[in-house]
């Protein structure tokens, strides 16, 4: 999910009823209408580093769409630590914008709303067809067997991001590949005085994507195959641990990253303050804050042992950020065409070239643009070893929920108190016990 700003999602206790009893904007059968066809709203997610240089990435494009077909786009771009809560409040009150960006992750629950337009074949067949968007991406627009509830727009993947001269400064030739080479060379790189790898402890979405990929590692999943939440397995309780162990036991992860959550870890990782960073699609984010792309190389995230691949191997969940219409939309007919635009080759091309995100759309993806060596990291990844997150109705309070139990870890493990199988487990469960009845 999320930009290439973190998302910080507060506590959206709200949502626990929303997915049972939501009606949304619209009928559970139809579709909005055509009654305003000349303005749309757009509420974009912030993918830049900042909100002002989303505008001046998108109000062109927005400018070229109503020279092509006479409709106004007026666009607010909502940051990450707000975009939920403003949506959930839209699918109740149905005073929610006509088009809008959501997670990935989010599809699912905002899917169970019944807020949001689905995406049937016909509805697909009016922006050029679902074969055209690769399957990594459209695994992750809504629960398995219905209908797609948004489109997908941007794809993402965690790398290892690392920096050529810390490196060269410890002796070390390659990046990690393993979990327990990075910790051997966190030594050498602590031994320079340097700090080894860069988190955000205090960022429950980030601790949601990272402790999916350790529990995936260790066989584990956090939700049952009928759905049902089993937070404290042994194999979910093992990745959030070894992830947790990173500040705890390892000393590779800084104790102040207990705290982080709005990208200071990327800020650190940019100025030479920090060896590794695991992000998704940070290129452009780098840059913005002046590290030049030859300081730093791209490299997979560390796997177990071996290399990334399915099942154990996964090293990466599926992140992006998907395009939904809200159902009971003034400007249908224009919201369909503002999605065909967006995701339109020539589109997928100039906004994934702005975020260093890969487009999700086959035939853009295949552009020599995005042949990059960053890129080719990143759309490997979400070709062979990432998975989507679970796509059940209650994705977003898992995110809440569990996310806080890591922020929680994290913050004992920064106070020095232990971090015991048992105390993970603890937390989970409490976490678990918050979760809505299934």
């Amino acid at each position: 999910m999320r930009s290439i700003r973190a998302a910080a999602v507060g506590a959206v206790t709200m949502s626990l009823a929303l997915a049972a009893t939501a009606c949304g904007g619209g009928s559970s059968t139809g579709g909005g209408s055509d009654d305003s066809p000349k303005t749309l709203t757009y509420w974009a997610s912030n993918q830049g580093a900042s909100i002002e240089v989303d505008k001046k990435v998108l109000q062109p494009e927005l400018d070229k769409f109503q020279k092509q077909t006479g409709i106004k786009v007026k666009l607010e771009v909502v940051p990450w630590s707000d975009l939920l809560n403003r949506i959930l409040t839209a699918t109740t009150s149905g005073q929610g914008p006509d088009v809008l960006n959501i997670g990935n992750t989010w599809s699912a629950s905002l899917q169970a709303t019944g807020a949001l337009l689905p995406w049937d074949a016909k509805n697909f067949g009016k922006i050029g067809g679902k074969d055209r968007f690769v399957d990594s991406a459209l695994g992750s627009t809504g629960a398995e067997g219905k209908d797609p509830a948004a489109v997908p727009l941007y794809s993402m993947a965690y790398a290892l991001y690392y920096n050529k001269k810390i490196f060269a400064d410890a002796g070390i030739s390659q990046p990690p590949a393993t979990w327990d080479e990075l910790i051997a060379d966190g030594k050498k790189i602590s031994a320079k005085g340097r700090s080894v790898l860069g988190a955000e402890g205090g960022n429950v979405s980030e601790n949601i994507h990272h402790t999916f990929v350790f529990a995936k590692q260790h066989g584990g999943d956090f939700f049952t195959a009928d759905g049902k939440p089993d937070f404290t397995n042994d194999k979910v309780v093992a990745g959030v641990k070894q992830y947790v162990d990173l500040m705890a036991k390892d000393k590779a992860i800084p104790t102040g990253d207990a705290e982080y959550a709005q990208n200071q870890s990327v800020s650190d990782f940019a100025k030479g303050k920090q060896a590794m960073l695991l992000w998704q699609s940070a290129s452009a984010n780098l840059k913005s804050q002046g590290m030049s792309d030859s300081d730093y190389g791209i490299a997979p995230v560390p796997v177990q042992s071996g290399t990334p691949g399915t099942g154990a191997q996964v090293n990466s969940m599926v992140a992006g950020i998907n395009l939904a219409v809200f159902k009971n939309t003034k400007n249908l007919d224009g919201a369909t065409k503002f999605v065909k635009f967006m995701t339109s080759d020539d589109e997928q091309k100039i906004l994934n070239t702005a975020y260093s995100s890969i487009p999700p759309v086959k035939a853009a993806q295949e552009d020599a643009a995005f042949n990059t060596p960053a890129n080719s990291v990143l759309k490997n990844t979400l070709a062979t070893s990432a998975a989507a997150l679970p796509q059940v109705a209650a994705e977003s309070q898992f995110e809440t929920t569990v996310g806080t139990a890591v922020k929680n870890l994290f913050a004992d493990a920064a106070a020095g108190r232990a971090i015991t199988t048992d105390s993970v487990k603890a937390e989970l469960e409490k976490a678990q016990q918050q979760m809505p009845a299934a």
